[in-house]
């Protein structure tokens, strides 16, 4: 993969969970982001190709960075990580554009599924 994916989460451990996840399966490079704020400027910074995004995070959360990266690139792939309790979120999400969610705790054929899925739609 030229271009790399984004990966955001407040959790340190979650965001080391997914990128390890993500290169032990072949899938590089891999940028992180701790909030939705710091997300948008890597996605400006870096073009990623995909961006796997939490929904609650301090400064700016998972929808309203979704919002502003999909009003960048409207071709973006976002998938958004949701608890199961989230549903609400999910739809707020679906409202913008958000096509790819996957639920937390996810497994890892779930991951490469819907990577799959949002990487073929992009092109």
């Amino acid at each position: 993969m030229d271009r790399p994916v984004l990966v955001v989460d407040d959790s340190a451990f979650m965001r080391k969970l997914i990128c390890d996840t993500l290169l032990q399966g072949g899938i590089y490079p891999v940028i992180e982001a701790k909030d939705g704020e710091e997300a948008v400027a890597k996605f400006i910074e870096k073009l990623p190709s995909l961006v796997l995004m939490d929904i609650n995070m301090p400064k700016k959360n998972g929808i309203d960075a979704a919002r502003e990266i999909l009003s960048i690139d409207p071709k973006s792939e976002v998938v958004m990580l949701t608890a199961i309790d989230q549903e609400w979120a999910k739809e707020e999400a679906k409202k913008i554009g958000v096509k790819h969610f996957i639920a937390k705790p996810f497994r890892r054929e779930e991951l490469f599924k819907t990577i799959n899925t949002a990487l073929l739609m992009r092109r």
